[in-house]
């Protein structure tokens, strides 16, 4: 008996933790009202079956992949949006070019440690994400600020390790996958 009532106390004492966190099985509910009837209306998050076990370790890499990358897309957003408004800014081409030069040596002392312990994987994914957030894959991000002969150069070094640059994000299509991970890592449902 005592059993029992350690356990019912122990379940109503994490039930308001699973309620105030939307709970882990739906994505939140609304009501609906017909006839004076309320209705519960709960979205329900899908749920990947896989066959194969080798599918549920590519399925758990990429989540890993997108919880390292993720954050690391959504600073490039960031610093691109604060280099496009510093340009307009900026009254002159050679004055334009030097902010590009500082900005790429910052940018490049900074994530250089990061990027060389990626994984292909985590480098496919990032740059998926990449343009994702700003809309522009990493070639046009390349060629538009440091110039087509340097973004060929790149595109070519990708291509032979089996990357590319032209990617784009098709979060209906391939990367529907890696879209709803990143709803669930926004949402907080990812550890």
């Amino acid at each position: 008996m005592k059993r029992w009532l350690a356990l019912l106390l122990l379940l109503f004492a994490a039930l308001p933790a699973v309620q105030a966190q939307g709970g882990r099985g739906f994505w939140h509910q609304e009501w609906d009202v017909e006839k004076g009837d309320s209705i519960p209306l709960v979205h329900i998050l899908p749920v990947y079956v896989f066959s194969r076990p080798v599918d549920l370790r590519r399925y758990r890499r990429l989540v890993e992949a997108v919880k390292k990358v993720y954050p690391v897309a959504k600073i490039a957003r960031a610093r691109m949006e604060e280099m496009e408004e510093e340009l307009r800014r900026l009254p002159t081409k050679k004055a334009q070019r030097a902010y590009i030069k500082q900005v790429y040596h910052q940018i490049k002392e900074e994530y250089t440690p990061v990027l060389k312990h990626m994984t292909r994987t985590q480098g496919r994914v990032l740059l998926k994400l990449i343009d994702r957030e700003t809309e522009y894959t990493a070639y046009e991000v390349l060629r538009e600020f440091r110039g087509g002969f340097v973004a060929g150069f790149w595109q070519g070094v990708s291509r032979i390790f089996g990357q590319n640059l032209k990617s784009q994000y098709d979060k209906e299509g391939e990367d529907r996958m890696i879209e709803q991970i990143v709803i669930y890592y926004e949402a907080g449902l990812l550890r």
